[in-house]
């Protein structure tokens, strides 16, 4: 992460910002729930929830069963939005925008990511990470969920990105993560305030590439991130909405993407780097124990113009 980045994360209020001589207060947790369709399985994850929760933020796609009200009910003091667009990278990005907490965790409303889990992530942060990455596959993770052609897909992915990117992922496609909310920007997710295509299609990072993109993301801003071990349970209610070939193909192509991206950020920077040392003044003493300063050039054309001086 370049410096200015850094800069600008450390100046953003957080759980750090505690009056001197005061012990450190727990940061204040939000948690991001995107859903459609999912009154079934709203008990069981707000049950599930630890106490202590600064908020609740669930994300409706346009629920047609009773899947608002049902949150309402259970939670009377959750946070209501609606996605601007469709698809879970929308809902997500629209769930981030409306979050006032230090942290940040982002669950599904399925039943699948256990909320129990959430404390763990929250340690995470605490202890110094900016990112906490949940993993199926790393020590003491498990899914109950995944198909073993989704196994090999993700394997194949992860192996990928791993090599491109210099990480060391274990689980790519993990939608359970957690984050300072000052790292945001970090993600440059596609604006909530965007139209949706005329055609139906989905903006490129609102589909459920958006683990990905995310991961890719903090990683290439330098962000510290620590693997969290997590158990995946099977979805409680209903049939889930991701298409293995579909879905696998945008995970590619958003492979591809940031890693060109990447790239191009990379060049821009050493271009303006260039550019930057072309025009720098160099210090240069006229006379030894001397103080001038300036441009070589314009220290020997005031040479020449002395020598030519009466």
């Amino acid at each position: 992460m370049t410096q200015d980045r850094r800069s600008t994360l450390r100046s953003t209020p957080d759980r750090r910002s505690t009056p001197p001589g005061h012990p450190r207060r727990p940061p204040k947790v939000s948690v991001v729930i995107p859903t459609l369709n999912e009154e079934l399985n709203l008990p069981h994850v707000f049950e599930a929830l630890p106490a202590g929760l600064h908020e609740v933020v669930l994300v409706d796609g346009g629920s047609v069963d009773n899947t608002v009200a049902v949150a309402r009910q259970l939670r009377p003091d959750v946070v209501v939005v609606q996605q601007t667009r469709t698809g879970k990278g929308n809902a997500l990005a629209s769930g981030f925008a409306a979050c006032t907490g230090d942290a940040i965790v982002m669950i599904d409303a399925d039943g699948s990511t256990d909320p129990a889990e959430i404390h763990r992530f929250v340690e995470a942060l605490i202890e110094g990470a900016e990112f906490a990455k949940g993993s199926r596959f790393g020590k003491g993770g498990h899914s109950d969920d995944i198909t073993p052609l989704r196994r090999a897909g993700n394997m194949g992915l992860n192996l990928f990105v791993n090599t491109l990117f210099k990480t060391k992922f274990t689980d790519l496609c993990y939608g359970y993560n957690a984050f300072w909310r000052r790292a945001v920007p970090v993600m440059d997710l596609p604006s909530t305030d965007l139209p949706a295509p005329a055609d139906g299609r989905k903006l490129w990072g609102d589909g459920f590439e958006i683990e990905t993109l995310i991961n890719i993301r903090v990683a290439a801003g330098g962000l510290r991130i620590k693997e969290v071990s997590s158990i995946e349970h099977l979805r409680i209610h209903g049939m889930s909405n991701l298409n293995t070939f579909r879905d696998g193909t945008r995970v590619l192509r958003t492979i591809l993407s940031e890693y060109r991206r990447l790239g191009a950020q990379r060049r821009a920077a050493a271009k303006a780097a260039a550019a930057a040392q072309r025009g720098k003044v160099v210090p240069v003493l006229a006379v030894p124990g001397g103080n001038w300063y300036g441009k070589v050039d314009a220290l020997l054309a005031a040479e020449t113009q002395a020598q030519h001086t009466p």
